[in-house]
């Protein structure tokens, strides 16, 4: 006697197929859903002509079967392999690291895997290197986090390959997607805000020059110290670092004429706290300290940190929509620069200049 096929997933007294230990198929899932294999594969393809109420139904029976698909069918139906690859520098610091789980998130939230390369160096012949690599595994698209100036260059060398990509922090040509935080405004923010409170200058203790966003605050800072008549120090080169902030620090702490300074990130920020303590120069009854992006711990430095807040989170979800966006769309399209914007965060480092 053959066995009449099972009940659809939303009738009542549905029955549910006895595989013995033989893992369910396309076309179980299909039997049960009472559709066709076509359609349970634009369900898991997200194709749009899908109906809602058929997509629940298959996604129902899916559930019921305990269905995975198999990601490499997925990838011989669709000629996609489902993976995104993304490099990385400088991938220990705060920012690039909650780009990337932000990334990878958002990835696994649209059925991607991700490839991560993380570089130590960013020469030339090891960033072409990263997406050859990357291409030669198969790569849908490829986001890369290109926070110096030379990375951009190097990335510039490889948009011939077809494999559509993204870009964090460098601008490579027209044709290649950017996405940054809006440092120039943030910088511009930070600078007002020790104005506005009376100091005649703000001193400024710079990241490392060739770095995008380091190069933005700079120059926010210059323009925004010449738009309000107020005179431009020399600025500090630091590295990032809270040990250069501290070095930088010290010579700071001996100059009488310094009231506030804005730091181009927190840990420089923090290090600058600490030769300021050391010198028994009072935060911020002597000098006003802003410092940038608003690291988790910056709440809770002494005192606690006025800084500007970048939402890497938002960063790293953009860079993987417009990249996907990139993959599903048409080519061609022009370079869409996504400008992430930032808050200014008021805390207890920053006060009106001492009187003298």
């Amino acid at each position: 006697m053959t066995p009449s096929a099972p009940d659809g997933p939303g009738s009542k007294g549905r029955s549910r197929r006895n595989f013995a230990g033989a893992r369910p198929v396309m076309a179980d899932v299909a039997r049960l859903a009472g559709v066709s294999k076509q359609t349970v594969s634009r369900v898991l393809n997200d194709h749009p002509a899908v109906r809602p109420e058929t997509r629940e139904v298959v996604s129902e029976a899916m559930r019921a079967l305990g269905y995975r698909p198999s990601r490499s069918a997925r990838s011989l139906a669709s000629g996609r392999t489902r993976m995104l690859g993304v490099i990385s520098f400088d991938a220990a610091r705060y920012g690039p690291a909650s780009i990337l789980t932000a990334i990878n998130t958002a990835a696994q939230e649209a059925g991607y895997l991700v490839s991560s390369i993380a570089l130590d160096t960013a020469d030339h012949d090891t960033v072409v290197e990263a997406v050859d690599r990357l291409s030669a595994e198969g790569a849908d698209g490829v986001i890369a986090i290109a926070p110096q100036l030379w990375v951009g260059r190097a990335l510039a060398e490889t948009t011939g390959l077809g494999t559509p990509l993204v870009v964090l922090e460098s601008a490579l040509d027209e044709e290649t997607p950017l996405v940054t935080g809006d440092s120039r405004t943030g910088a511009r923010k930070a600078t007002e805000h020790l104005l506005g409170l009376g100091h005649a200058t703000v001193w400024h203790i710079a990241g490392p020059t060739g770095w995008t966003s380091a190069d933005h605050r700079l120059a926010s800072w210059q323009s925004t110290l010449r738009a309000a008549g107020a005179a431009a120090p020399a600025p500090l080169v630091g590295d990032w670092s809270a040990d250069s902030g501290y070095d930088l620090g010290r010579s700071l702490a001996r100059r009488p004429e310094v009231t506030a300074v804005f730091a181009s990130n927190d840990q420089m920020a923090l290090g600058l706290l600490h030769a300021l303590h050391e010198a028994g120069r009072s935060v911020p009854g002597d000098i006003s300290v802003v410092g940038y992006d608003d690291v988790p711990e910056a709440a809770h430095f002494l005192p606690p940190l006025t800084t500007v807040r970048t939402d890497f989170a938002e960063i790293g979800t953009r860079s993987l929509r417009l990249l996907l966006d990139r993959i599903d769309g048409p080519g061609g399209r022009p370079r869409v620069g996504t400008l992430v914007p930032v808050d200014l965060v008021v805390r207890a480092s920053s006060g009106p200049p001492p009187v003298r």
